[in-house]
């Protein structure tokens, strides 16, 4: 391999790196937004032990809000359950399975990907717009960390394809094609970032997109 060869592979490299760290933030940011927003699509009207659930989760999401890596929001504190507990013992609730999403996004910020993704496997698709696709992005975030970027790919086209609008959908379109660009899938690749510029020309992903295109473009045979 020639040193311009090598050069180009860690300029891509850290490339990615560089522009997935940029949007890891952003999905931190939203994990913490995400409790006014999640709080009022799950917990309307639930009776029995689904409604005791959501009434625990509120000490919980406050957590996620004002500890900076969220532990007493996993773990609990005093007499309120942490969202682990909640969890496990309320399995099949809609309260469990937020839970769930709020738990892979908190392991994720904390680089425990694993813990990511078996979290956010179990969460259920709920036909929630905001939801749903943050789910499958953050999947596809922590299969990027563990560096699967087969799977990583696989759940950023989900997560672009889920609920398509100008907020979440070009960002994870962003992600698809530099996990392809990594895979050296640079057709992949181009058609990821093309549909950011064809349907997506006013979001902030379109500013720069042209370039992302000619590079992949150069590579594609």
């Amino acid at each position: 391999m020639s040193t311009t060869d090598k050069t180009s592979q860690s300029v891509k490299k850290n490339s990615f790196v560089e522009e997935n760290g940029k949007s890891l933030l952003f999905i931190a940011a939203a994990v913490v937004a995400l409790g006014a927003i999640a709080l009022y699509y799950f917990a309307s009207y639930l009776p029995g032990r689904a409604e005791e659930a959501a009434a625990k989760m509120f000490k919980a999401e406050q957590y996620v809000g004002i500890d900076s890596l969220a532990n007493k929001a996993i773990d609990g504190e005093g007499g309120y359950p942490g969202l682990a507990k909640i969890a496990e013992e309320y399995d099949n609730t809609k309260s469990a399975n937020l839970a769930n999403l709020y738990l892979g996004g908190i392991y994720l910020r904390k680089g425990e990907y694993k813990k990511a993704t078996e979290a956010l496997g179990k969460y259920t698709a709920t036909g929630s717009p905001v939801a749903d696709p943050l789910a499958l992005g953050l999947l596809g975030d922590a299969y990027s960390e563990l560096k699967d970027y087969k799977q990583a790919a696989t759940y950023y086209q989900k997560a672009a394809d889920k609920a398509s609008n100008k907020f979440t959908s070009p960002m994870f379109l962003k992600k698809l094609g530099l996990v392809n660009e990594n895979l050296k899938d640079f057709k992949g690749a181009e058609d990821a970032y093309t549909k950011i510029k064809t349907q997506f020309p006013e979001s902030q992903e379109a500013a720069m997109i042209d370039e992302y295109i000619a590079r992949v473009q150069v590579q594609v045979k």
